[in-house]
């Protein structure tokens, strides 16, 4: 079944690819990735039992991930999750709903296959409200994670990280552009490659004849969604209706894709599209058609230079990602002029930057190498407060219109 399955969606893929040709100039990368598709696991959607227990779980729902669920004793079950397909990195994401037949506590030991480690602190939704699980509530032994919950008829919703998948991120973006109809159009990239939209926010005031542009991706790899918290922090004040937006829209132009990988996000994954491809190292060719209609819209649709590019991630810590060559790029002052800003209006903050020009087909590098802009990646800690990413968003935002304004 699952071998028929993939032959099929095989087929469906490879006419999707076909129809959509690249017409967008390849950009030459010193190392080489394979983004052609690769086969996937898919998970096998259903509602576990355990009879003798009273204990459900669910991954019946857009963003789950869970392979299987087995009782380990009376107390424990074991939650086995794995990748969509190899190799990957180690980020192990897991997202299910569980409850019982009566109120008891029980243990979930996470079990993930050979070489891979918890990396993901659990998220816990519960009447609706997400929080972290409480310290005590987890408990290590070597490399294994076992979380202890409360369990009644009531779901709770166990995952990585919150869980936002792409109709919670239209749902977002929908409501944002209300009454800013004048400055901001919600248009379309294209299609995934299972056919979800691929949303395009474009933000600017009058004329877009010959504005400067900054671009804004997130969500290319689904369980980031730290770094899609300051996306959303970062967009929203560049959307503030005050004079330094006003007049910031009224010299430039910005294009903002708020999910890239669509499938990706409501699959579950890991890291991969459902073509099973990272889509950060397809900043080349263009084998993915997410990157490659996003790439198109870009060139098809800008009516001026690209000065910007910065593409909002998640990692185990705040970093950003940027590329050493400067001099004779668009913007050749800016890093250093933003980072200090940014350490002079965040409290007790420290820029934390690792340079290095991209080897791998990846977006910032596509920034440089593609059209000679500042590309940065800007990544956010799996467990930075959410109060702090807002603010580092807002900051960021603000201080990058200033910066630009005096441009």
């Amino acid at each position: 079944m699952r071998r028929a399955y993939y032959q099929i969606f095989s087929s469906i893929i490879t006419i999707v690819f076909v129809a959509g040709c690249a017409s967008v100039k390849p950009v030459p990368f010193k190392t080489a990735v394979d983004t052609t598709l690769k086969h996937i696991d898919f998970q096998s959607k259903q509602t576990y039992h355990l009879d003798d227990l009273g204990i459900y779980a669910s991954n019946e729902f857009d963003g789950a991930r869970l392979n299987s669920f087995v009782k380990k004793n009376d107390s424990t079950a074991l939650v086995l999750v794995q990748p969509e397909n190899m190799p990957i990195n180690n980020s192990p994401y897991y997202a299910f709903k569980t409850w019982s037949d009566a109120p008891r506590s029980f243990y979930f030991e996470f079990k993930y296959p050979k070489g891979f480690k918890h990396r993901y602190i659990s998220k816990l939704k519960i009447n609706n409200k997400w929080t972290v699980i409480d310290s005590s509530f987890v408990f290590k032994k070597d490399s294994i994670i076992t979380i202890k919950l409360n369990l009644s008829k009531a779901p709770i919703t166990v995952a990585a990280q919150e869980i936002q998948s792409s109709i919670d991120v239209k749902n977002w973006y929908s409501e944002i552009v209300k009454g800013k109809e004048d400055f901001v159009k919600v248009r379309s990239a294209g299609k995934s490659v299972l056919g979800k939209n691929l949303p395009v926010l474009d933000l600017y005031s009058g004329s877009k004849k010959n504005k400067e542009i900054i671009i804004l991706l997130t969500r290319q790899h689904p369980p980031e969604v730290t770094g899609y918290y300051a996306f959303q922090s970062f967009l929203s004040t560049i959307l503030a209706d005050n004079d330094l937006s006003k007049s910031f829209l009224s010299k430039y132009r910005v294009l903002a894709f708020p999910i890239l990988n669509p499938d990706g996000v409501d699959l579950g994954h890991w890291r991969h599209n459902a073509a099973g491809v990272d889509l950060n190292r397809d900043w080349s060719v263009y084998n993915q058609p997410e990157i490659r209609q996003i790439t198109r819209f870009i060139e098809r649709n800008k009516k001026g230079r690209i000065i910007l590019g910065l593409d909002f991630h998640s990692t185990w810590h705040d970093v950003f990602y940027t590329n050493k060559a400067r001099e004779g790029t668009t913007l050749p002052g800016f890093i250093d002029d933003w980072f200090a800003s940014l350490e002079r209006n965040i409290p007790n903050y420290k820029v934390n930057e690792e340079s290095g020009n991209s080897a791998k087909p990846v977006s910032k590098g596509w920034f440089l190498q593609g059209h000679n802009a500042v590309g940065i990646t800007y990544e956010i800690g799996d467990a930075t407060p959410k109060e702090s990413i807002a603010l580092f968003g807002r900051i960021s935002a603000e201080q990058m219109m200033t910066i630009l304004m005096t441009k």
